[in-house]
Protein backbone atom coordinates (compact mmCIF):
# COMPACT_ATOMS: atom_id res chain seq x y z
CA UNK A 1 0.00 0.00 0.00
CA UNK A 2 1.05 3.92 -0.43
CA UNK A 3 -0.72 4.79 2.83
CA UNK A 4 0.43 5.94 6.18
CA UNK A 5 -0.22 4.90 9.91
CA UNK A 6 -0.50 8.85 10.54
CA UNK A 7 -3.59 8.61 8.36
CA UNK A 8 -5.02 6.36 11.30
CA UNK A 9 -6.87 7.29 13.90
CA UNK A 10 -5.02 5.72 17.14
CA UNK A 11 -7.74 4.51 18.32
CA UNK A 12 -7.92 1.91 15.60
CA UNK A 13 -6.06 -1.29 15.91
CA UNK A 14 -3.54 -1.04 12.75
CA UNK A 15 -1.23 -4.56 11.76
CA UNK A 16 1.69 -3.42 9.01
CA UNK A 17 2.00 -6.40 7.51
CA UNK A 18 2.38 -7.42 3.78
CA UNK A 19 -0.84 -9.15 2.31
CA UNK A 20 1.51 -12.17 0.84
CA UNK A 21 2.58 -12.75 4.92
CA UNK A 22 0.21 -15.48 5.14
CA UNK A 23 1.58 -16.38 8.47
CA UNK A 24 0.77 -13.06 9.91
CA UNK A 25 -2.38 -12.43 7.97
CA UNK A 26 -4.70 -15.43 8.93
CA UNK A 27 -4.48 -14.57 12.79
CA UNK A 28 -5.03 -10.97 12.33
CA UNK A 29 -8.16 -12.37 10.86
CA UNK A 30 -8.92 -14.74 13.46
CA UNK A 31 -8.66 -12.34 16.19
CA UNK A 32 -10.75 -10.03 14.39
CA UNK A 33 -13.37 -12.38 12.53
CA UNK A 34 -14.50 -9.55 10.40
CA UNK A 35 -18.09 -9.46 8.71
CA UNK A 36 -16.53 -7.19 5.40
CA UNK A 37 -13.19 -6.34 4.58
CA UNK A 38 -12.13 -3.50 2.54
CA UNK A 39 -9.54 -4.59 0.28
CA UNK A 40 -7.25 -1.27 -0.70
CA UNK A 41 -3.65 -2.91 -0.41
CA UNK A 42 -2.22 -3.03 -3.90
CA UNK A 43 1.17 -2.25 -6.50
CA UNK A 44 -0.67 0.49 -8.26
CA UNK A 45 1.93 1.44 -10.96
CA UNK A 46 0.99 1.13 -14.02
CA UNK A 47 4.76 2.07 -15.27
CA UNK A 48 6.35 -0.26 -12.56
CA UNK A 49 3.72 -3.36 -13.43
CA UNK A 50 5.38 -3.07 -17.30
CA UNK A 51 9.09 -3.20 -15.69
CA UNK A 52 8.02 -5.50 -12.84
CA UNK A 53 4.75 -7.82 -14.22
CA UNK A 54 6.32 -10.68 -11.46
CA UNK A 55 6.43 -8.09 -8.15
CA UNK A 56 2.91 -6.75 -9.61
CA UNK A 57 1.50 -10.57 -9.47
CA UNK A 58 2.91 -11.38 -6.71
CA UNK A 59 1.54 -8.35 -4.71
CA UNK A 60 -2.08 -8.00 -6.80
CA UNK A 61 -2.74 -11.46 -7.62
CA UNK A 62 -1.35 -13.77 -4.57
CA UNK A 63 -1.56 -10.80 -2.10
CA UNK A 64 -5.09 -11.33 -2.76
CA UNK A 65 -5.56 -14.65 -2.67
CA UNK A 66 -4.08 -14.43 0.73
CA UNK A 67 -6.76 -12.10 1.92
CA UNK A 68 -9.37 -14.02 0.43
CA UNK A 69 -8.48 -17.10 2.20
CA UNK A 70 -8.21 -15.71 5.72
CA UNK A 71 -11.68 -13.90 4.87
CA UNK A 72 -13.57 -17.25 4.48
CA UNK A 73 -11.56 -18.94 6.53
CA UNK A 74 -13.00 -17.17 9.30
CA UNK A 75 -16.62 -16.58 8.17
CA UNK A 76 -16.17 -13.42 6.65
CA UNK A 77 -19.48 -12.39 4.05
CA UNK A 78 -18.42 -9.39 2.15
CA UNK A 79 -15.72 -8.13 0.04
CA UNK A 80 -15.21 -4.61 -1.06
CA UNK A 81 -11.80 -4.51 -3.77
CA UNK A 82 -10.30 -1.84 -5.13
CA UNK A 83 -10.17 -2.19 -8.71
CA UNK A 84 -9.48 -0.33 -11.74
CA UNK A 85 -11.68 0.66 -14.75
CA UNK A 86 -8.61 3.39 -15.56
CA UNK A 87 -7.08 0.07 -17.22
CA UNK A 88 -9.61 -2.54 -17.62
CA UNK A 89 -11.19 -1.11 -20.70
CA UNK A 90 -8.40 -0.16 -22.90
CA UNK A 91 -8.32 3.46 -25.07
CA UNK A 92 -12.24 4.69 -25.02
CA UNK A 93 -12.70 7.92 -26.28
CA UNK A 94 -16.62 7.76 -24.13
CA UNK A 95 -17.48 6.87 -20.75
CA UNK A 96 -16.78 2.71 -20.70
CA UNK A 97 -19.81 1.39 -19.04
CA UNK A 98 -19.26 -1.72 -16.81
CA UNK A 99 -20.42 -3.95 -20.26
CA UNK A 100 -17.58 -2.85 -22.21
CA UNK A 101 -15.03 -5.12 -23.49
CA UNK A 102 -12.23 -5.73 -20.79
CA UNK A 103 -9.08 -4.92 -22.84
CA UNK A 104 -6.30 -4.56 -20.19
CA UNK A 105 -2.83 -3.55 -21.91
CA UNK A 106 -0.47 -3.61 -18.93
CA UNK A 107 0.70 -6.05 -16.31
CA UNK A 108 -1.35 -3.93 -13.97
CA UNK A 109 -4.68 -3.85 -15.21
CA UNK A 110 -4.37 -8.15 -16.33
CA UNK A 111 -4.20 -8.31 -12.13
CA UNK A 112 -6.92 -6.20 -11.43
CA UNK A 113 -8.66 -8.43 -13.90
CA UNK A 114 -7.47 -11.47 -12.88
CA UNK A 115 -8.71 -10.29 -9.16
CA UNK A 116 -12.19 -9.98 -10.52
CA UNK A 117 -12.00 -13.39 -11.37
CA UNK A 118 -10.98 -14.73 -8.04
CA UNK A 119 -13.51 -12.80 -6.50
CA UNK A 120 -16.30 -14.54 -8.75
CA UNK A 121 -14.70 -18.11 -7.96
CA UNK A 122 -15.02 -17.26 -3.96
CA UNK A 123 -18.80 -16.22 -4.68
CA UNK A 124 -19.57 -19.18 -6.17
CA UNK A 125 -17.71 -21.63 -3.91
CA UNK A 126 -17.47 -19.84 -0.80
CA UNK A 127 -20.70 -17.72 -0.72
CA UNK A 128 -18.23 -14.25 -0.71
CA UNK A 129 -20.59 -11.37 -1.46
CA UNK A 130 -17.89 -9.26 -3.30
CA UNK A 131 -18.33 -5.69 -5.04
CA UNK A 132 -15.60 -4.50 -7.36
CA UNK A 133 -14.95 -0.82 -7.54
CA UNK A 134 -13.88 0.10 -10.54
CA UNK A 135 -11.77 3.31 -10.13
CA UNK A 136 -10.85 6.13 -12.21
CA UNK A 137 -8.23 8.36 -11.41
CA UNK A 138 -8.25 8.73 -7.77
CA UNK A 139 -7.18 12.06 -6.02
CA UNK A 140 -7.24 14.24 -2.91
CA UNK A 141 -5.43 15.35 0.34
CA UNK A 142 -3.07 12.37 1.95
CA UNK A 143 -1.82 10.82 -1.79
CA UNK A 144 1.55 9.73 -1.56
CA UNK A 145 3.50 12.28 -4.06
CA UNK A 146 6.98 10.03 -4.38
CA UNK A 147 5.17 7.25 -6.57
CA UNK A 148 4.53 6.84 -9.83
CA UNK A 149 0.84 7.33 -9.38
CA UNK A 150 -0.94 9.89 -8.56
CA UNK A 151 -0.31 13.22 -10.59
CA UNK A 152 -2.15 15.16 -8.83
CA UNK A 153 0.19 15.03 -5.09
CA UNK A 154 3.19 15.01 -7.59
CA UNK A 155 1.82 18.30 -9.17
CA UNK A 156 1.60 19.85 -5.78
CA UNK A 157 4.80 18.67 -4.41
CA UNK A 158 6.57 20.00 -7.42
CA UNK A 159 5.31 22.88 -7.39
CA UNK A 160 5.91 23.36 -3.71
CA UNK A 161 9.18 23.26 -4.04
CA UNK A 162 9.24 25.65 -6.98
CA UNK A 163 10.18 23.50 -9.59
CA UNK A 164 8.18 22.93 -13.35
CA UNK A 165 5.63 20.32 -13.62
CA UNK A 166 7.34 17.00 -15.49
CA UNK A 167 4.79 15.79 -17.73
CA UNK A 168 5.40 12.05 -20.06
CA UNK A 169 4.55 12.72 -23.50
CA UNK A 170 2.52 15.42 -24.97
CA UNK A 171 0.01 15.93 -22.08
CA UNK A 172 -3.08 15.37 -24.06
CA UNK A 173 -3.77 12.18 -22.34
CA UNK A 174 -7.82 12.22 -20.93
CA UNK A 175 -8.28 11.00 -17.82
CA UNK A 176 -11.47 10.81 -15.33
CA UNK A 177 -10.21 12.26 -11.97
CA UNK A 178 -12.85 11.88 -9.09
CA UNK A 179 -12.11 12.95 -5.88
CA UNK A 180 -10.92 10.54 -2.50
CA UNK A 181 -13.63 11.79 -0.53
CA UNK A 182 -16.02 10.90 -2.98
CA UNK A 183 -14.21 7.70 -3.69
CA UNK A 184 -14.34 6.80 0.51
CA UNK A 185 -18.09 7.31 0.20
CA UNK A 186 -18.81 4.63 -2.52
CA UNK A 187 -16.82 1.95 -0.65
CA UNK A 188 -18.57 2.51 2.57
CA UNK A 189 -22.31 2.26 0.34
CA UNK A 190 -20.68 -1.27 -0.98
CA UNK A 191 -19.63 -2.33 2.61
CA UNK A 192 -23.56 -1.88 3.53
CA UNK A 193 -25.16 -2.79 0.49
CA UNK A 194 -28.60 -4.91 0.88
CA UNK A 195 -27.93 -8.59 -0.05
CA UNK A 196 -30.95 -8.32 -2.38
CA UNK A 197 -28.19 -6.83 -4.97
CA UNK A 198 -26.26 -9.74 -5.49
CA UNK A 199 -27.04 -12.73 -7.12
CA UNK A 200 -24.93 -15.78 -5.79
CA UNK A 201 -22.20 -17.24 -7.52
CA UNK A 202 -21.66 -12.91 -9.16
CA UNK A 203 -20.02 -10.48 -7.99
CA UNK A 204 -20.71 -6.68 -8.72
CA UNK A 205 -18.74 -4.68 -10.69
CA UNK A 206 -19.06 -0.82 -10.76
CA UNK A 207 -17.16 2.26 -12.24
CA UNK A 208 -16.28 4.69 -9.58
CA UNK A 209 -15.50 7.88 -11.72
CA UNK A 210 -17.03 11.31 -13.21
CA UNK A 211 -17.27 10.73 -16.80
CA UNK A 212 -15.54 13.91 -17.62
CA UNK A 213 -12.03 14.03 -19.92
CA UNK A 214 -9.20 16.45 -18.57
CA UNK A 215 -6.18 16.10 -20.15
CA UNK A 216 -2.69 16.49 -18.72
CA UNK A 217 -2.24 19.61 -19.80
CA UNK A 218 -5.30 21.17 -18.34
CA UNK A 219 -5.10 19.58 -15.14
CA UNK A 220 -1.39 20.98 -14.37
CA UNK A 221 -2.08 24.53 -15.37
CA UNK A 222 -5.44 24.18 -13.07
CA UNK A 223 -3.12 22.74 -10.26
CA UNK A 224 -0.49 25.25 -10.80
CA UNK A 225 -3.10 28.22 -10.56
CA UNK A 226 -4.47 26.63 -7.58
CA UNK A 227 -0.80 26.36 -5.90
CA UNK A 228 0.12 30.37 -7.12
CA UNK A 229 -2.70 31.51 -5.76
CA UNK A 230 -2.03 30.09 -2.45
CA UNK A 231 1.97 31.27 -2.62
CA UNK A 232 0.71 34.55 -3.24
CA UNK A 233 -1.56 34.88 -0.32
CA UNK A 234 1.52 33.69 1.56
CA UNK A 235 3.51 36.58 0.14
CA UNK A 236 5.30 34.39 -2.49
CA UNK A 237 4.92 36.50 -5.57
CA UNK A 238 7.36 34.57 -8.47
CA UNK A 239 5.53 32.47 -10.96
CA UNK A 240 6.07 28.82 -11.49
CA UNK A 241 7.86 27.69 -14.50
CA UNK A 242 6.11 25.83 -16.98
CA UNK A 243 5.85 22.16 -17.24
CA UNK A 244 8.54 19.92 -19.14
CA UNK A 245 8.20 17.09 -21.11
CA UNK A 246 9.68 13.92 -21.18
CA UNK A 247 9.00 10.32 -23.07
CA UNK A 248 5.98 8.93 -23.10
CA UNK A 249 5.08 5.84 -20.25
CA UNK A 250 5.36 2.37 -21.73
CA UNK A 251 1.77 1.08 -20.83
CA UNK A 252 -0.30 4.56 -20.68
CA UNK A 253 -3.73 4.82 -22.54
CA UNK A 254 -4.37 7.87 -24.69
CA UNK A 255 -7.92 8.29 -23.44
CA UNK A 256 -9.85 6.66 -20.84
CA UNK A 257 -13.10 7.94 -19.11
CA UNK A 258 -15.74 5.78 -16.56
CA UNK A 259 -19.64 5.57 -17.27
CA UNK A 260 -20.85 5.74 -13.22
CA UNK A 261 -24.69 5.43 -13.69
CA UNK A 262 -25.04 2.09 -12.96
CA UNK A 263 -22.71 3.13 -9.27
CA UNK A 264 -25.21 5.74 -9.43
CA UNK A 265 -28.20 3.42 -9.20
CA UNK A 266 -27.11 0.70 -7.56
CA UNK A 267 -25.26 2.49 -4.80
CA UNK A 268 -26.88 5.82 -4.72
CA UNK A 269 -23.86 7.11 -5.07
CA UNK A 270 -22.26 10.21 -7.05
CA UNK A 271 -19.33 12.16 -6.82
CA UNK A 272 -20.41 15.62 -4.96
CA UNK A 273 -17.01 17.44 -5.59
CA UNK A 274 -15.77 19.22 -9.32
CA UNK A 275 -12.81 18.98 -10.39
CA UNK A 276 -11.72 22.42 -9.46
CA UNK A 277 -13.10 22.04 -5.70
CA UNK A 278 -11.29 18.43 -5.38
CA UNK A 279 -8.17 20.11 -6.70
CA UNK A 280 -8.40 23.72 -4.21
CA UNK A 281 -8.78 20.90 -1.46
CA UNK A 282 -6.12 19.10 -2.30
CA UNK A 283 -3.67 21.71 -3.34
CA UNK A 284 -4.00 23.26 0.56
CA UNK A 285 -3.56 20.22 1.91
CA UNK A 286 -0.38 19.84 0.32
CA UNK A 287 0.36 23.41 1.09
CA UNK A 288 -0.27 23.33 4.89
CA UNK A 289 2.24 20.11 4.86
CA UNK A 290 4.71 21.98 2.60
CA UNK A 291 8.17 20.21 3.68
CA UNK A 292 6.61 17.41 5.95
CA UNK A 293 6.99 15.04 2.62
Amino acid sequence: SSGSAENVPQDVPLHQVDIRDTLNIAPIFKTFQPDAVCHQAAQLSVSRSVREPLLDADINCLGLLSVLDAAVSTGCKRMVFASSGGVLYGDVSTPAPETAPANPISPYGITKWAGEKYLKFYAREHGLRSVALRYSNVYGPRQNPHGEAGVVAIFCNQFLDGHPARINGDGKYIRDYVYGPDVAEANLSALTLKKAHFREGEILSLNIGTGIGTDVNALEKNVRTQVEQLRANAGEKKSLPDPEYGPERVGDLRSNLLDPSRASDVLAWKPTHSLAEGLEATARWFFVRKGSF
